[in-house]
């Protein structure tokens, strides 16, 4: 079993909406900063399985483990357990759905949302999150 050290600062981000377009791509900036969600199959780490850690692309904050990652099939990275208290949870009643919706702790950056039907043999949970939102470090 790999182990990591999750523990992290967290002393919140907090810029401009300019410094936010200066600093991140195009995709990853109106994912993070406008909500929006990445086509589904297009992201970089929809179909990615090596061993390390993903961090949030706003602010280098830890999130999942690629120990809690999984395929899903639903077009988008999916993990079953989030770092805790990486993630802050909200209700998205936008789109005529009731969701909840997933954010960085540490930026506010949007990542995706979590739902109830991931694997029931851990968790239960699918975090289903934009690439875009995500930067990833291998195990070394």
């Amino acid at each position: 079993m790999t182990n990591y050290n999750f523990s992290q600062e967290k002393k919140q981000i907090q810029k401009s909406d300019l410094e936010w377009k200066n600093d991140l791509d195009n995709l990853s900036y109106q994912v993070l900063r406008k909500s929006y969600t990445e086509r589904p199959f297009t992201g970089e780490y929809n179909l990615h399985f090596e061993n390390g850690i993903y961090k949030c692309k706003g602010c280098n904050q830890i999130l999942f483990s690629s120990v809690n990652k999984y395929e899903s099939n639903c077009g988008w990275p999916s993990f079953d357990k989030a770092i805790p208290s990486s993630i802050v949870y909200i209700e998205d009643l936008s789109h005529n759905m009731k969701r909840i919706e997933i954010k960085c702790s540490k930026c506010d950056g949007h990542l995706g949302h979590v739902f109830n039907d991931g694997p029931k043999e851990t968790t239960g949970k699918r975090y289903c999150i934009n690439s875009a939102a995500l930067s990833f470090n291998k195990k070394q």
